[in-house]
């Protein structure tokens, strides 16, 4: 555990669960806040991340980034199983939930803070000393609950009419609502910045009243698993460096579409990967 009064700074701050999943190959690390931190520190951030996970679970898959982990008798654990009539996913456990009130005050200022629940993990109101950030929020973690047997399932996000008006932006994929386009059109009239990622189709911006499509390349995909937390991650740190929300959508979708062709965490983004998408125009 870290010494909390001498952490150091961090430009990209991500709270939300590490996650292990079941796959036929074995056990995964997954989860948005993997994903998302793995690919901030790709695109050359400081990173901080905020999660609980069991003793059991290694942290090393995060490479190097500084973690602070709650203390928690599990790590949470899904397993997706696909049919022909979609996905099915069951959550094996939760681990313990993060307030947002233990977040250390030194990464309260960094540049971008990304919330990024995966099973309802984060609660609390945003402290007033965050408010200086640029506050990024992927919500399908409060967008899903479960059975006693762990079939998960989508339901309201209760806290959405405080959150998305805080929000620098937020990032949701069209599943995440069921393809409610009702649902995405008032969540767009809310926030400041609304993305709804689209799989192989691209990404959808909404912003200013307008709405934009950015279209993902043709690859071959190989695994998705990330792909929506490496575009959220990719879209904030460019929405914060540029200031354009359109170049923003822009890069994330290339960068995100390259991910698919490899599996789990080597999916992350390379170097060439990143100049290639920063230098193309369309």
């Amino acid at each position: 555990m870290f010494d909390l009064a001498h952490l150091e700074p961090v430009d990209y701050l991500v709270i939300g669960h590490v996650t292990e999943d079941v796959t036929p190959a074995g056990p995964r690390p997954g989860g948005t806040a993997t994903f998302s931190s793995l690919t901030a520190r790709a695109l050359g951030l400081r990173v901080g991340i905020v999660t609980a996970v069991s003793d059991e679970t290694s942290l090393k898959v995060l490479d190097g980034g500084l973690v602070v982990n709650i203390p928690s008798q599990h790590t949470t654990t899904f397993e997706n199983i696909y049919a022909d009539d979609g996905r099915r996913q069951i959550l094996h456990h939760q681990a313990a939930r993060i307030s947002l009130g233990s977040v250390p005050e030194v990464w309260r200022k960094a540049s971008i803070i990304h919330l990024g629940p995966v099973a309802q993990e984060i609660i609390g109101e945003l402290p007033k000393d965050f408010s200086d950030s640029m506050i990024g929020i992927t919500p399908q973690g409060w967008m899903r609950t479960w059975n006693r047997d762990g079939r998960v399932t989508p339901c309201k996000w209760e806290s959405s009419e405080t959150l998305l008006p805080q929000a620098g932006a937020v990032v949701i994929s069209r599943e995440d609502v069921g393809g409610d386009e009702e649902l995405i059109e008032e969540m767009a009239r809310q926030t400041r910045i609304l993305a709804v990622t689209e799989s192989s189709a691209g990404s959808v911006l909404y912003w200013n009243g307008d709405r934009r499509r950015f279209r993902a390349p043709e690859i071959e995909e190989v695994d998705a698993t990330g792909a929506g937390d490496i575009y959220a991650a990719a879209f904030f740190i460019r929405l914060q460096s540029t200031h354009d929300p359109w170049e923003a959508a822009r890069f994330a979708t290339q960068l995100a579409a390259r991910s698919v062709t490899r599996v789990g965490l080597n999916g992350i983004p390379t170097q060439a990967e990143i100049e290639e998408c920063l230098v193309e125009v369309f």
